[in-house]
Order: C-alpha cells, then sequence, then structure tokens
C-alpha cells in the first residue's frame, strides 16, 4: 500500500526545479542587491549616490529580478512536464 501511495506523488524538486538562467538570474539579482548596500554605505549621507543609485539597485534587485529568477521556466522544460 504505501508503495503505491509513493509511485503517485511527484517530487518537490520535479515541479520546481532551477535551470542555469534561473540560477543566472538570482545571482545577478543578488549581486544587484550586495553592490546597492554597498553603494548605500559608502556614499555620503546626501550624495547622488546614496540617495538615487543606492535605491534602485535595491528596488530592482528585490523587486524585478530576484523574483524573475524564481518565476522563470524554459519553454523545453515546460514541454516536458
Amino acid at each position: 500500500m504505501s508503495n503505491d501511495n509513493n509511485k503517485n506523488k511527484m517530487n518537490l524538486f520535479d515541479g520546481w526545479a532551477f535551470g542555469k538562467i534561473n540560477y543566472i538570474l538570482f545571482g545577478s539579482g543578488l549581486g544587484l542587491v550586495i553592490f546597492g548596500y554597498v553603494f548605500m554605505a559608502n556614499g555620503a549621507v546626501d550624495s547622488f549616490q546614496s540617495l538615487t543609485i543606492a535605491p534602485i539597485m535595491l528596488f530592482l534587485g528585490y523587486i524585478v529580478v530576484i523574483p524573475i529568477a524564481l518565476v522563470y521556466r524554459d519553454k523545453d522544460r515546460e514541454k516536458i512536464n
């Protein structure tokens, strides 16, 4: 009985597998976040770098690139599943 249940279950990693593009996007998003914090820490309090560039980099990293990396699926993988 337990063998029948195991055959019907889909593994978590089968449905949520990351490809090479996902890791590249996630790494670039993480790099944007890290460099955003570095720019914010190194600039003066009222400088263009810490008031404009750093928040834009953080926004792009957290709100745009990392979520795209999490939900992006290759069309080839979609056809297989």
